[in-house]
């Protein structure tokens, strides 16, 4: 007996849903040379900024201790005396003389800053004797303040192209004070005006107080008694 075929039926295709996989990011491998370069440049920066930074403090005592040895009287201090007033080594101390202009120039700074504050308070007398009198007043004031270290540069002021040229600007800072105040009378009398400046100098205020002996109310009366002389015909 014959079996009987079946036919084949076809099954339909059933799509699978496609599933996306997580992307795994692959760890950054990073060079262990680099992070040691890294950290050592680190460290050299921070290195660095603590030299400089100690170098900067040394240089202010050393800034300081020059403005104290002078003041006390010692107008052309050593570096041992420096170093010791400064509390720093003498080779620190000779590392930084070897700039000593750089720390003119510091000194110089400092002294000026001081001084500004008079400088700049402004003239309030209405007349030119007037305002030739505040002047005085204000030198006074000034050249007490400065004159040990004036006194200490002028010591130096050939050895120092520095020195020299602030020396001239000061002078002609005195000129100029004067100029604005005085008279054109005055000012165009040549003579006249030079002997006006020359006794409102600071060169004959230093004379008075440190060879002459004159205290500073003493030295101001001969100031002003000997500008008052030379202006009593204007």
């Amino acid at each position: 007996m014959t079996k009987a075929k079946m036919p084949r039926v076809a099954l339909p295709k059933v799509a699978m849903p496609r599933v996306a996989m997580p992307r795994v990011e692959r760890p950054t491998v990073v060079d262990a040379s680099v992070l040691a370069a890294n950290d050592a440049g680190a460290i050299a920066t921070a290195s660095t900024d603590g030299r400089l930074l100690r170098g900067e403090r040394n240089r202010q005592k050393i800034v300081d201790a020059l403005f104290t040895l002078i003041r006390a009287g010692e107008m052309n201090p050593t570096a041992a005396q420096v170093a010791e007033c400064a509390k720093v080594g003498l080779r620190t101390v000779f590392r930084h003389f070897e700039e000593m202009d750089s720390l003119r120039m510091e000194m110089s700074a400092q002294m000026e800053a001081e001084i500004l504050p008079i400088l700049q308070e402004p003239l309030v007398a209405s007349d030119w004797r007037g305002r030739l009198g505040e002047i005085i007043a204000r030198r006074v004031r000034i050249y007490e303040r400065i004159m040990p270290v004036k006194v200490s540069a002028s010591l130096k002021r050939f050895e120092s192209a520095f020195l020299m040229q602030a020396y001239m600007n000061f002078l002609a800072q005195e000129r100029a004070g004067l100029q604005a105040v005085l008279p054109k009378s005055i000012v165009s009398n040549a003579v006249l005006f030079s002997a006006i400046e020359m006794a409102t100098s600071f060169q004959a205020w230093r004379r008075m107080r440190q060879d002459q002996g004159l205290s500073a109310a003493e030295a101001e009366r001969v100031l002003r008694f000997t500008v008052e002389r030379l202006s009593d015909d204007v």
